[in-house]
Formats: structure tokens, sequence, C-alpha cells
């Protein structure tokens, strides 16, 4: 990977490689900088299959720091510097990650567990170190980055990609053919592997890469970011999609390719998407993390209707088997689950065989020695025109909002809450952006769900926290003796939660819309003017999403900062009142 970038960079140093919100870089001072970085990683030890960890929002430094540790021989482990430092800690461990670049605004979080270099540190760490390629060789087959995913066991599994994989992800890809003068978005978390095709597809195809600020954005501030910054390419997981469709796509009229994917694409939000934006290419893109972002892509050449959405063929250097319980493939038009093959395939999970071998099988439709197949879980299903459409999971693994996850590793932190003897954690909802896990879970007295949610907080990302919770005597089973999901599965939603505040009725119309809205979004009522929209089970897409509809009600603009600094339905529609004009803040509407 990094040698292609070098080339790129040899063939156009001063062609502008990234543009960050902190900084300016052309691909020649992008290619020195990382090179003085990866020469301060070996003076540190770090060679060939050493990781280290990566802490830092979205900047330039992190461009730099991610080319480093690939020049330097290292993989790299990228943290979410939102995720609890609990987690960060246990990702850090089980990597082994000998190094780990970050500022000084989160080296507090990240534990002793590695060598600490600070990005901010002033001179800059590697400012004596020469500007020149490092002498480590790398191979095309060493890994290039461990992503994690969430554990049925509880733990989270490292997934090891190789840079083989990513090139081809990148290079040639046959379901976006890149332009050298195409402008690239990042704004994916680099923890997720969407990342991966935003900023290799630009570094290893020469383009220029736009990294959006830090922080939450709105769709309309993403979109305005879009247009501003004449991006090209953008790649949108499927509840921002529909965000941002939602919003408005009077911004994205240049795009050349907008792909989105990570979860089921709404129908309407797609024929939207085509109707609005006719001379942009729209792609649903799916694949798990263990081959590599994408596996199968459709382009659109026309409306979805009543769907359900294809999500395509197998990509350039990627071949799919659909199969049945023996591993025999089932005939076109039959379900089967989708087994993955081809250059984007993992090695496996970094320090767990077992389940590297239950879930990477030899490949029985190859004559290749030693090629392998990844059981990915899904089912799917061949149309006759060649494309495949998904049919949802084989075991309980669930998406939220694009996130894989595993219930049993929220159960398994559930658990071990000192009052709650047992637990359940299943999905409801329709697929995108209004799926939620609920949990249920046995005590002898109700928990508060505000307590609950910071029992999971301190060990589990904002998006493995269930929306609801419901405490119940015992959990259902089966004839077998296993819980029986499926009977939680298709429950009724619960009532209003048990909160940290009782019920208080909104006096205001501004208040009265508020709370009306946000019981609309969370589809439970009432939702009373001191509830925490956190502990209701809000999120940040869902904050997005409604600031959107604030925006076409009232005619002001609600950053998403303002949920976290005025989370009751109170404080907001104080903080809404304020923003209006005087003739307006008496609770008259705009418009």
């Amino acid at each position: 990977m990094h040698s292609l970038f070098s080339r790129r960079a040899a063939d156009h140093p001063d062609a502008v490689a990234l543009s960050a919100h902190d900084e300016e870089l052309t691909y020649a001072e992008l290619d020195a900088r990382s090179d003085q970085l990866a020469h301060q990683l070996n003076g540190l030890g770090i060679g060939a299959e050493d990781t280290v960890g990566i802490c830092l929002d979205r900047s330039a430094g992190l461009i730099v720091a991610l080319l480093a540790v690939l020049k330097s021989g290292g993989s790299y482990l990228a943290l979410d510097p939102k995720q609890p430092p609990e987690r960060h800690t246990t990702l850090l461990e089980d990597s082994g990650s000998k190094a780990v670049i970050t500022t000084s605004a989160f080296a507090g979080r990240l534990g002793r567990t590695a060598t600490t270099i600070l990005l901010d540190a002033v001179p800059a760490p590697y400012a004596d170190f020469p500007a020149t390629p490092p002498g480590g060789r790398t191979a095309p087959k060493n890994t290039a980055y461990i992503a994690y995913t969430s554990g049925s066991t509880g733990k989270p599994k490292g997934v090891c990609v190789p840079h083989r994989a990513v090139v081809r992800l990148v290079v040639g890809a046959d379901f976006l053919p890149v332009r050298p003068e195409d402008v690239f978005l990042h704004f994916a978390p680099v923890a997720f592997d969407a990342s991966t095709l935003e900023i290799w597809g630009a570094l290893l195809n020469g383009c220029r890469l736009v990294v959006a600020p830090p922080g939450e954005l709105t769709p309309a501030e993403l979109s305005a970011i879009i247009a501003k910054n004449h991006v090209t390419v953008a790649w949108l997981t499927a509840g921002l999609f529909h965000a941002v469709v939602e919003s408005g796509t009077q911004d994205l009229g240049k795009l050349r390719y907008l792909l989105a994917g990570g979860d089921v694409l709404s129908a309407a939000h797609v024929d939207r998407a085509l109707r609005e934006l006719p001379d942009t290419t729209l792609v649903n893109g799916y694949g798990p993390t263990e081959n590599t972002t994408f596996t199968a892509c459709h382009t659109f050449d026309g409306a979805v209707a009543d769907g359900p959405v294809p999500i395509g063929r197998p990509v350039s250097g990627t071949s799919v088997h659909l199969l049945d319980e023996n591993l025999q493939p089932v005939p076109d038009g039959e379900v089967g689950e989708l087994y993955a093959a081809g250059l984007g395939l993992a090695h496996g999970y970094l320090n767990n065989p077992a389940l590297t071998a239950d879930r990477f099988l030899p490949n029985p439709f190859s004559d290749v020695p030693g090629e392998r197949m990844y059981r990915t879980g899904d089912l799917a299903r061949r149309r006759p025109d060649g494309s495949l459409t998904f049919h949802g999971r084989a075991d309980d693994q669930v998406k939220i909002r694009g996130y894989r996850i595993e219930p049993g590793e929220v159960e398994t932190v559930l658990r071990a809450h000192p009052e709650i003897a047992d637990a359940a954690v299943v999905a409801q909802g329709a697929a995108g952006a209004d799926r939620h896990l609920t949990a249920r879970y046995v005590s002898e007295e109700p928990v508060p769900t505000a307590e609950l949610r910071r029992h999971l907080a301190r060990s589990l990302p904002a998006y493995m926290l269930p929306a609801f919770f419901l405490r119940v005597d015992a959990l259902p089973l089966t004839s077998n003796g296993k819980v029986d999901r499926a009977r939680l599965a298709a429950e009724p939603r619960p009532g209003r939660p048990e909160l940290s505040s009782d019920y208080r009725a909104p006096e205001t119309e501004v208040a009265t819309w508020l709370a009306e809205l946000w019981a609309d979004f969370m589809e439970f009522s009432p939702v009373g003017v001191d509830d925490d929209f956190f502990e209701l089970g809000g999120h940040s897409l869902m904050a997005a999403r409604i600031t959107g509809e604030i925006s076409a009600e009232y005619d002001v603009n609600v950053p998403p900062v303002a949920f976290y600094e005025n989370p009751t339905v109170d404080e907001l529609s104080a903080y809404i009142t304020g923003l209006l004009t005087p003739g307006e803040s008496d609770g008259t509407r705009a418009g």
C-alpha cells in the first residue's frame, strides 16, 4: 500500500494529497512527513507484523500516522476516540500494540500498555528524523491493519487485513473506476472499515482526500462540505445515506459516485436519490470486515420501486458461493449462506485460531492449494440476472446503523452488573436507521435505565448500547431450553422505560412539539420534558435527523453538539426558543 502511495507521490509531488481542517499537504509533503514518523517507529523497534495503535480525531496528522505505520513495516490498530477508555485498553492489550500514536487530549485514556507518541508535542516528535524512505520490507501478505468487531463470547475479535486485500479493493476496482482528478471524502470513523475505501481509494490512486472536520456533523453540514470541496466520491453508511437524502440532495450534484451500504438500503431513498441526482452513479456496497469492506456491489441503472434492493455481484478479485448446510451450492433463486473467497480475505482473527478455523474454511471450489473461503453468516439469493439479494442472518449477529453487533457481547457485560441475574438482547424495528437493540434482564427489582447505560458504557461503544431495557421475571425458553430470541424480537416495544426522571408534561408549544417529535422517533409515548435524549436510547444519527426536522419547522440551525449540552426536552426547547426571533419566542412557529 505505502509503496503504491510513494509512486503516486513521485509522479505528482506537488499535487494536493489531503485537505483537512487543520492543514493541507501535497503528496511530497505527506510522503516526507510519514517517512520521518516511520523512522521514529523503527527506532522504537516497530517492524513487520508489529501493531501500532492510533487514537486521533480526523485530521492531517491521522493520515500521516496511518502511512507512517505502514512504512515502518507494522500494522495499525485504529481506535475510535469516542469509545470508552476501558475498551481502548482492552484492544491495545489484545493486539499487543508496541506503540500508540495520539495527542495529549487522548493520552490519559489509553493506559500504559504501549509507548506513547504525541503528535501535538512541540517540536514534532519526528522532526529530527530523515525524510527518506525507511529500510523495512513489507510483502503484500503482511498485515496492514487490525479491525475489531463485536464478539459473541463477550470479547471483541481482531480481524487481520493484509495489504493485498486493500489493494484489491481500491486499485482497478470494477465497481468504482477512479480518475486521477477525483476527490474522495473521509468521514467514516477510522476504526470502521468504510474508511479503508475512503482513505486508500484516494491516496493509492493519486487523488485528493478531503478529511471532514472532527466531531459530529449534521447531514446538511456534511452535504455542504461535499459541495464546498468539490468531492466526487463519497461513501455513506445506510443510515447516514437515508438522513442525507432526507435533508436534501441539492449539494450532492457534483458527485460522480455515491456509495452506500453497511446495512439494508431503503428502496424509497434509493429511488429518490436516483431521481434527484441523475448525473451521479449510485452504488450499494455489501461486505463484512473479514473480506475488506466490499464483497459485492450493485450499480443502480433504474428505480428499485418495491425492492428488495440488490447487493449486486462480486467485486473484482472476489468470488461468492451460496451454499447449504452441507457446503453444497443451492440452485439459483433459492436462499443459501454466503461464502466469500479471493484476494480480499483477511488472515483471520488475532490470537484466536479456533474461531479462524471455524469461519475461514478450505475452498472446495478452487484449484489453488490453501485457498480459503469465509463463512459470512449472511443469507442471500441469486436472481435470474445474476445479482444477489440479502435475506438476513443465519445466526444471532445483527447490524445497527451499519455496525456489526454480537448480542452475546452486550449480554455478557449486562450480566456482570451485580443486580442482574440474566439478560437477553435482541434487535427490533425495521432494517436501517430505525433498527435498535432491546434488552430484557432478570433482577429482583428494576434497575434504572441510566444506571444500566452507565454500566455498559464503561466498556462498550455507544452503538452497542440498547435503546430499551425491560425487567422480566424470567427469559422465555424454546423447547430445547435455549432463550427464545424470536419470541423476544416479535414482542411489541416496551412503553415508557424506567428512567431517572418522572414524567412531566410539556407546557410550551415548542416543548410539546419537540416531545411529540422525540416520541415519533423513539416509537413510544409519552416523552416528558425532563427525559434525557440519550437515556431514552437516542444516538448521534437520530439527533442529526431530528435537527433536520427542527430546521424545517422553525428555520433555525441546531448543531449536533446541542443534544449533548441540552439533552432534555426542556433544555433543548429553551435552546430553540432562544434562537427564534422575538416575535416567535412566544412559541409561534416560523413560516
